[in-house]
């Protein structure tokens, strides 16, 4: 049997669950992240359009923080009008083999409806 993620005493948000949980928590930071893995590079637009249930103000709010907190990159070309574009950093390439096991999962597991 495997040790606990989370420890008797220790509190979820001090676990490296609880980290990861922190990172990609929240409706639309894993479909974001996903999105940047099977595309690479996507501007602003592009991911909107992609994921078709958010807003441009959520949208700008889960990228700025997935930046900050290292996940994927903004790249910001100095021209008029102006182009961004975010990738996922290498930081956020190692979350894939997490999302592949969740996608695999999903396939196993998903219910068909009869």
């Amino acid at each position: 049997m495997t040790e606990s993620c989370v420890p008797t005493g220790v509190t979820l948000k001090e676990t490296g669950f609880g980290y990861t949980l922190s990172l990609i928590g929240g409706k639309y930071k894993m479909i974001i992240l996903y999105w940047l893995s099977e595309n690479g590079v996507m501007r602003h637009n592009h991911l909107q359009r992609s994921i078709g249930t958010i807003s441009f103000k959520t949208l700008s709010l889960m990228l700025k923080e997935l930046e900050a907190d290292g996940l994927i990159m903004r790249k910001e070309y100095p021209q008029v009008p102006p182009k961004v574009e975010y990738s996922l950093s290498e930081r956020g390439r190692s979350l894939l083999p997490l999302l592949d096991m969740m996608c695999e999962w999903g396939e196993h597991n998903q219910l068909t409806t009869v």
